[in-house]
């Protein structure tokens, strides 16, 4: 398959990064595009409640009430769950991860600060993934406010991680061992799970958005971060599946 033209050959904006973590040759398209984040926005949103939990800010421990108002559609467990139930901090950024909970997604964004999250982001070099708005905000859709990142700067985001060099080394195993327990698994890890090979990946999805971004831990692991909006989904879902493929075949 020559990836960088069915890159060109998919529909709307789409973005690909692809960098082998032992400083092979990296191959990347419109790696700097910003695109509407969906639920890939939840790595940042991750990495800033560890920053805070290292730093002493937040306790992980800490106990959050479920109420009825912050219950969010579509992925996740919270929303089925009944009113009154405590969960931690760290509890609510495992189901952000693992189960994409957008409820869990909303309570961490206004326990952590939208402009925290951002903060952190700016001081790692990171600018065109940006946090503006909570999930299901329909006003801040309306106005046109909408989450964003880039290809490559999630991909740096993983990279920082898989080297241990994230918050720390501690935080950084922990984060990669959450996004390795995801459930969603239909995109990056569908040929390969079945295979053995392991992802530590997070999906993304919405009207005419499909994203993965991720570690493939092939014999030779790297990371492939692939984006997509105004897109043909099913389509663009197959080319994730057919790039992960390819490239953990090379990298074999």
């Amino acid at each position: 398959m020559d990836i960088m033209q069915k890159m060109r050959e998919a529909s709307g904006h789409v973005a690909m990064y692809y960098r082998p973590l032992d400083g092979g040759c990296a191959r990347m398209y419109n790696e700097m595009l910003p695109v509407r984040a969906a639920s890939v926005i939840k790595i940042p949103i991750m990495v800033e409640a560890f920053r805070q939990f290292e730093a002493g800010e937040l306790d992980p421990g800490e106990q959050h009430v479920l109420r009825a108002e912050e219950k969010m559609p579509s992925c996740g467990a919270l929303n089925r769950m009944h009113d009154g139930l405590e969960v931690t901090m760290r509890d609510l950024v495992e189901l952000m991860i693992v189960l994409s909970d957008n409820t869990a997604t909303n309570i961490l964004i206004d326990r952590l600060g939208i402009p925290r999250v951002n903060e952190t982001l700016a001081e790692l070099g990171i600018k065109n993934t940006v946090l503006r708005r909570k999930l299901f905000d329909a006003a801040g859709h309306a106005a046109g406010i909408e989450n964003t990142v880039c290809a490559k700067e999630i991909g740096i985001l993983l990279e920082k991680m898989y080297r241990g060099e994230l918050i720390s080394p501690e935080a950084s195993a922990e984060m990669l061992e959450i996004l390795r327990n995801q459930k969603l698994n239909g995109k990056m890890p569908f040929y390969l799970k079945p295979r053995g090979i392991a992802c530590a990946h997070k999906t993304g999805e919405d009207d005419g958005i499909t994203h993965d971004v991720g570690i493939v831990y092939a014999r030779k692991p790297f990371v492939l971060c692939m984006l997509s909006e105004e897109t043909e989904v099913p389509a663009f879902e197959r080319l994730i599946q057919e790039i992960a493929r390819e490239l953990a075949d090379t990298n074999s």
